[in-house]
C-alpha cells in the first residue's frame, strides 16, 4: 500500500492572524497586536487556538460591538488572563465550567469512543430517564462536539479524554456496566446487531466486579456467547473470541456444574 506522510505543524503567528483576520471580517493590519498575544497563549497549537477563542469570546474579553459594527476586545485583560501550559488541562477547566448535566452527557458520550451515532445515545437516553441529547447539542454550539448527520463527534481525542476524566476511575467500571446493561432490550427489540455488541462492550468494560449477583453473571455470560456467535457468522473472529473470552470471565466458581452447557458452548 503506498502511503504518504503528512507532517502537521503548529500555526505560526501570520497564520493565526490570518485566521482571526477572515474570522472577525477585519483587516490583517487591525488584528495583529490580538493575534500576537494569541500566537503567544496557544503556542500555535490549533486546537488550543479555537479553544482559546471560544473562551475568550464565552467570557466577554472578544465581543461584538453592535455600535462600532464591529468585533472588539480588551488586549490588557486578555494578556493578564492566566492560562494552563498543557491543552488537556485548559480542556478540562472548560469543560468543568459547564453545567452538570452537559458534564454527564459528555463523559457518557466519551465511554462510547469519539463519535456515537444520535439513535444510540438517544436509546440510551430513554432508558436512564435523563437528558442527553440537549446537553449534547449544547456541547456542541460550546464548540466542544461536532453534529455531522445524525452522528456526534469529539472534534479531537483531547477533548473526549478531558470529557472522560470528569468522572473518577473507580466509578467509571460502574457506569460502564449499567450503559450496556441499559442498552440491552433496545438492541434486541430493534434487532440491532451493532446496538447488541456496542451494549456487550460497555458491559465487559465494567468487568465482573461490576456484577451485582450470580444470575446477572449468567445473564452477562450468555450476552457474551451471543455476541460472540453473531460476530463469528460475520466472519469477524477476533471480536468472537474477545467476548466469548470475556464470557468466560464472568463465570462464577463451579460454572462447569452449575451452567455446563453454557461453559461448553463459550469454552468451544
Amino acid at each position: 500500500v503506498n502511503t504518504t506522510t503528512v507532517t502537521l505543524t503548529c500555526f505560526d503567528n501570520e497564520a493565526i492572524n490570518t485566521m482571526i483576520s477572515d474570522v472577525m471580517c477585519l483587516s490583517p493590519r487591525l488584528t495583529r497586536s490580538l493575534s500576537e498575544i494569541i500566537y503567544h497563549k496557544s503556542g500555535g497549537n490549533p486546537l488550543f487556538f479555537s479553544q482559546l477563542m471560544l473562551s475568550l469570546n464565552r467570557d466577554g474579553l472578544v465581543k461584538f460591538s453592535l455600535s462600532r459594527r464591529r468585533w472588539t476586545w480588551d488586549e490588557e485583560q486578555i494578556q493578564s488572563t492566566k492560562l494552563p501550559d498543557d491543552v488537556a488541562t485548559f480542556l478540562s477547566c472548560s469543560i468543568q465550567r459547564l453545567p452538570t448535566e452537559v458534564r454527564e452527557a459528555l463523559f457518557t458520550l466519551a465511554c462510547f469512543g469519539a463519535s456515537s451515532d444520535c439513535f444510540l445515545i438517544s436509546s440510551l437516553e430513554d432508558k436512564l430517564g435523563s437528558p442527553l441529547i440537549a446537553p449534547l447539542d449544547i456541547a456542541v454550539t460550546a464548540g466542544l462536539l461536532d453534529k455531522i448527520n445524525s452522528t456526534y463527534r469529539f472534534g479531537h481525542d483531547w477533548l473526549q479524554e478531558a470529557a472522560y476524566h470528569t468522572v473518577i476511575e473507580p466509578n467509571r467500571p460502574i457506569l460502564h456496566f449499567r450503559y450496556g446493561v441499559l442498552l440491552v432490550p433496545s438492541a434486541i427489540d430493534f434487532k440491532d446487531d451493532n446496538m447488541l455488541f456496542t451494549a456487550a462492550h460497555q458491559i465487559n468494560m465494567g468487568g465482573p466486579a461490576a456484577v451485582k449477583d450470580a444470575e446477572q453473571s449468567v445473564l452477562v455470560a450468555n450476552l457474551n456467547l451471543t455476541a460472540s456467535l453473531k460476530a463469528m457468522e460475520m466472519s469477524d473472529f477476533v471480536s468472537a473470541h474477545s467476548f466469548a473470552d470475556h464470557g468466560i470471565t464472568f463465570l462464577r466458581k463451579g460454572h462447569w456444574k452449575d451452567h455446563y452447557d453454557l461453559s461448553l458452548r463459550l469454552f468451544e
